[in-house]
């Protein structure tokens, strides 16, 4: 009886430190989780990724990449996600803030046309009109991007902002002739009859995929959890590049509003490996000349009013 005692003692003392090494983590997202933009992070989740470095991750939607950022660098979270110019443009405002790890060496948005369309580049769409979600997002900067490399600008167009849902919608209705789109909302047209073209912004424009971000003091006291927290975010990615159909099974189970979308979410997954995830040389490493030349464009265009020296807005030491 001695040895039973000492034997369920021991046990509950293991519980109780496996239980005591769990740290309990807020991760801040610019949108809610249940988008599949944030697929690399809920297959971690949902494949135990963070739970196997120790960690217990609350995902919480933010308003917007900028919003999160400024968050983090108020230490109200620990890490963020965004899009690769938000350091750019939060930094540019005194947000101390880095991006740790880039989700894909490709561009987050693409130029979606319809298929019978005489247009077929962002040279022709002078008078169109193109569904954008918010003048203040990132793909709508992506455009501007594209339209500066053939001459023309957002006077040139008839831009609307309309929101996530409806910037898919009036395309399919026909009350557009481009919008401005996420592989997410290529999925949503497509699902719902729409035939399409879709142009890269990486043909005309270096933008930028999505981010882990963190504050500097972050960075500088607790560099081992912000290690493990991109390393188990980029295994999720890395499950998506190597097998979107078997992720896609294991996302619809993390996120319960996608019940019964295994088919639609692996196509969305499929775009993601298409244009958005390849052409790194190390996976989750941030080009830094890219950066630079996406900042100086910014600042061309006043959407910042002064540069910040690149080496501030990124580091790669936790991809390494």
């Amino acid at each position: 009886m001695r040895g039973l005692k000492a034997v369920i003692c021991a046990c509950t003392m293991l519980a109780a430190g496996s239980a005591a090494a769990t740290e309990k983590i807020t991760y801040l997202l610019p949108a809610p989780a249940f988008l599949p933009a944030f697929g690399p992070w809920m297959l971690a989740k949902q494949r135990g990724y963070f739970a196997a470095e120790g960690l217990d991750v609350d995902f919480q939607a933010a308003q917007g990449g900028a919003d999160a950022a400024k968050q983090v660098g108020a230490g109200n979270a620990v890490i963020g996600g965004a899009i690769g110019d938000t350091p750019i443009i939060v930094r540019a405002n005194g947000v101390p803030v880095k991006a740790v790890a880039l989700l894909g060496g490709g561009g987050l948005m693409q130029l979606v046309l319809h298929a019978d369309s005489p247009i077929k580049g962002p040279q022709d769409l002078k008078g169109k009109v193109v569904t954008v979600m918010a003048y203040q997002d990132t793909t709508y900067y992506a455009l501007l991007g594209m339209l500066a490399k053939v001459g023309l600008t957002k006077n040139d167009i008839d831009a609307q902002a309309v929101g996530a849902t409806n910037i898919w919608k009036l395309f399919v209705a026909g009350k557009a002739d481009a919008m401005a789109s996420v592989p997410d909302w290529i999925v949503d047209a497509t699902e719902a009859g729409a035939k399409v073209d879709i142009i890269p912004a990486d043909k005309y424009f270096q933008s930028m995929a999505q981010v882990v971000v963190a504050s500097d003091q972050t960075i500088k006291e607790k560099p081992d959890l912000i290690r493990k927290l991109v390393q188990a975010t980029l295994h999720g990615l890395k499950d998506i590049m190597s097998d979107p159909k078997g992720a896609a099974v294991d996302y619809v189970k993390a996120v319960p509003q996608r019940a019964g979308q295994e088919r639609q979410m692996a196509r969305v997954f499929e775009l993601y490996n298409q244009y958005v995830y390849p052409g790194q040389a190390k996976l989750g490493e941030m080009d830094g000349a890219r950066l630079a030349k996406l900042q100086d464009f910014y600042l061309q265009q006043g959407i910042i009013a002064k540069a910040t020296p690149v080496e501030d807005l990124y580091t790669n030491e936790f991809v390494q």
